[in-house]
């Protein structure tokens, strides 16, 4: 079986998907905003076969000018190209000069797999015409002699000229595209050998020989296609989860207009400050905030949790989440390139296109594939020229080289491992980056966790509010209501703050607080050394020794606010696990040392360190680091943001800030922090299955090509040797997904027992 997606894609009628190769300005469109001037598009390309043109694509792409990056799919066929500027680089047209295919990436008409279709087609016409040239060739080898001897042998070449035309096309094709392109794949030698036997075959039966081997060469077929379509199957069933995802993703929603009227919109027209109609019942196409209405969501597409979320005006919504009670009027605050739920299914569907370690060994190995196998298949006709002088056996001997060294085990080793364990982690709640993050989090050997947010809930609640003027709160409120903290949001929805911010000159400094600028002055809402610059002068005033999160008046405290907040329930429980993995666990965070050692007696983690700021976390990991450990960082908060990124793996919740997302090489979906453990679990098993099929195909090829060059294997049983190494390798990739690892429970109730009233205790 090769490991190359089949050139049955080419027998699609490529001439609908792609009539028209997309302009400079539809690519432009197409493509979505990474920040600054950085942006992706994301091609269809369903003529990528193997390693040898996944390297192809990468190398040709990257040369050409601000391309910062490509990375091909194989299971997706896609291809994902970062680059920069104002003009559209020219990767269409690469692409075109390679012998590649393109097209602009539809979801809706890509997700129509025909490759399995036409690959059972092909196995049922080449094992049609298989049976019926075996059944003609016993009785050749029964005794048939001369003229009928010769007739079966003519029959059997007959049937055989439609089967190969058929079912070989799906190589012919594939092998002749790359060679008028100047480029090797894995099904030329596959198409050599092929034609090979069936010429040799019928040069035997047109000169009366006693044997012809059309049998094999349509037998050989046979197997090939068995173990591509497995292969095929495979990859789809790892990719069943995301596609539901898709699938199952809003396809448009009615958009209410300024003057009141309404009209319905594809979800591809939706722009961000649209206001739209969501009845129960209904999916949000969007990501959004709710205006009006009140309602009860099923956040189980998105998050995993079956338990109903009650939401009300001035919320936040996610797309995919299930309208069930009441309508509700929200405000589109992302498209839906850039809703949650495309970041989800864009973070499952790159998990296979990682560059690890392991992945770049085997894509090398792969890549020199063609080459070697040319060379070593001549050079052994040649050395049975030589010892035998029997051009007939040589030749044979030669095809079943060319067939048994396909690298089809090894160009599958690592991708099928990593496209099980990333739906693993998904049906677990957990999204992936790509393989090499599954790697690296398989080697760490310390965890840093910050605390709000991570370790707990990150819904602290206000519980000072009635020693503060109001007025005082009332402008905290309003600037809360430019943050995304939590503390921030607890003043804000303390306050009741549901309607727009009135201040204008609001900034935030990410672990410090919130600026803003008045008529009246300077007003700071956050960390105490930062807001209260004046108290450390002596002018503390009453507020001087209570509480890190205040509010001050050009640099005078004029309140303090003081939050308790829940610790996760699994926390205690994921922590300890992490323990019993040989994982030292820390704590670092920028609340009060009272706060952070009450988390830390309740979690038993015996290392905290309090009151960081950002930069002060990315130096606790620098230091770890430099004194030999591979940290992994779970945080959530904006300011966890350059911890995530100098880890050497980082984990965020959900809810984490969009940035922080971005930053962090997994996503978890639910609130158990099990995933934490779970991730690393399955990572380490990852890596340990992938080392595995590595040593599986490398000693597949120490074996079997030996036993080929001696002369000890036909066509025939090569294909099935070279189809049962690839099927070994994907039934050892399977047993991740019967492994008997518990995923993180579906929902957890917060525990109100173990509340931290600390960041605002005085000493």
């Amino acid at each position: 079986m090769s490991c190359c997606a089949p050139g049955a894609e080419m027998a699609l009628d490529l001439k609908a998907s792609i009539s028209v190769l997309p302009s400079s300005q539809e690519v432009r469109l197409a493509s979505r905003s990474l920040g600054g001037d950085l942006r992706q598009t994301d091609l269809s390309v369903p003529t990528v076969h193997c390693a040898a043109c996944i390297q192809a694509i990468e190398i040709a792409l990257g040369k050409l000018e601000r391309i910062e990056s490509a990375r091909v799919n194989l299971s997706t066929k896609r291809v994902s190209i970062r680059w920069r500027g104002d003009e559209v680089p020219s990767f269409v047209a690469a692409l075109g000069r390679l012998g590649y295919d393109a097209h602009l990436f539809d979801p809706e008409a890509d997700g129509k797999d025909k490759t399995v279709s036409e690959l059972i087609r092909a196995v049922a016409v080449a094992g049609f015409a298989a049976g019926n040239i075996m059944l003609l060739s016993v009785s050749v080898w029964s005794g048939a002699e001369g003229a009928t001897r010769d007739l079966f042998h003519w029959v059997s070449a007959l049937i055989a000229i439609p089967a190969l035309a058929f079912a070989g096309g799906i190589y012919f094709r594939s092998a002749w595209n790359a060679l008028r392109h100047g480029r090797m794949n894995m099904d030329v030698p596959i198409a050599v050998g092929v034609s090979l036997a069936y010429a040799m075959s019928l040069y035997e039966t047109m000169t009366h020989g006693e044997h012809a081997y059309f049998d094999a060469s349509v037998s050989l077929l046979f197997f090939l296609l068995i173990g591509r379509t497995l292969d095929h199957v495979m990859r789809e069933r790892a990719r069943t989860a995301v596609d539901g995802l898709a699938r199952l993703a809003a396809r448009g929603a009615m958009v209410l207009r300024h003057d009141g009227s309404h009209n319905y919109l594809p979800v591809e027209e939706i722009e961000p400050g649209m206001q739209l109609l969501v009845a129960a019942g209904e999916r949000l196409p969007v990501d959004g905030r709710i205006i009006r209405g009140a309602s009860d969501l099923d956040c189980s597409l998105v998050s995993g949790e079956s338990t109903p979320k009650t939401v009300a005006s001035g919320e936040q919504v996610q797309a995919g989440t299930l309208n069930l009670t009441g309508p509700l009027t929200i405000e589109a605050t992302a498209a839906a390139k850039d809703s949650f739920l495309a970041e989800m299914v864009r973070l499952m569907e790159a998990a296979e296109g990682g560059r690890a370690r392991y992945r770049r060994i085997a894509d090398r190995v792969s890549a020199l594939y063609a080459p070697v196998v040319h060379l070593t298949a001549f050079v052994t006709f040649l050395g049975w020229m030589a010892a035998a002088g029997d051009w007939h056996q040589a030749v044979t001997i030669a095809i079943a080289v060319l067939i048994i060294t396909c690298p089809c085990a090894l160009g599958l080793a690592v991708p099928i491992v990593q496209v099980v364990a990333a739906r693993r982690l998904f049906e677990a709640g957990v999204m992936v980056k790509d393989g090499s993050a599954m790697e690296r989090l398989a080697a760490i050997d310390a965890a840093v966790f910050d605390k709000t947010g991570t370790l707990t809930l990150g819904q602290p609640r206000l519980v000072n509010a009635s020693s503060i003027d109001p007025a005082m709160l009332a402008i905290a409120a309003d600037m809360a209501a430019h943050s995304r903290h939590p503390f921030s949001k607890a003043i804000a929805a303390f306050a009741g703050f549901a309607g727009q911010p009135t201040l204008d000159a609001v900034s935030e400094h990410p672990g410090l607080g919130i600026e803003a600028t008045t008529a009246d002055g300077t007003w700071r809402l956050g960390r105490r050394g930062w807001a209260g610059w004046k108290a450390r002068t002596g002018g503390e005033g009453k507020y001087g020794g209570f509480g890190g999160t205040v509010l001050s008046k050009n640099g005078r405290i004029v309140a303090s606010f003081a939050f308790e907040d829940a610790v996760r329930s699994d926390a205690k429980a994921a922590v300890g696990q992490l323990k019993e993995s040989g994982i030292s666990v820390e704590m670092l965070s920028g609340d009060i040392a009272i706060a952070c050692g009450e988390v830390a007696r309740t979690l038993d983690i015996e290392s905290f360190t309090p009151a960081l700021l950002p930069s002060g976390k990315v130096e606790r990991i620098e230091a770890l680091t430099n004194a030999g450990h591979k940290v992994l960082m779970v945080g959530d908060g904006l300011n966890d943001t350059p911890a995530l990124g100098a880890a050497h793996a980082s984990i965020a919740p959900a809810t984490a800030a969009d940035v922080g997302r971005n930053a962090a090489d997994f996503v978890f979906l639910r609130e158990s922090l099990l995933a934490v453990p779970l991730a690393l679990d399955i990572s380490r098993k990852a890596g340990r299955l992938i080392r595995q099929n590595l040593a599986i195909a490398i000693i597949y090829n120490a074996v079997a090509v030996p036993i080929a060059i001696l002369g000890h294997v036909t066509p025939l049983i090569a294909a099935i040797a070279m189809s049962a190494s690839s099927l070994l390798v994907i039934a050892n990739a399977l047993r991740l997904q019967g492994s008997g690892l518990h995923a993180p429970a579906r929902s957890t109730a917060p525990d109100r027992r173990s509340g931290i009233g600390a960041l605002a205790r005085s000493s």
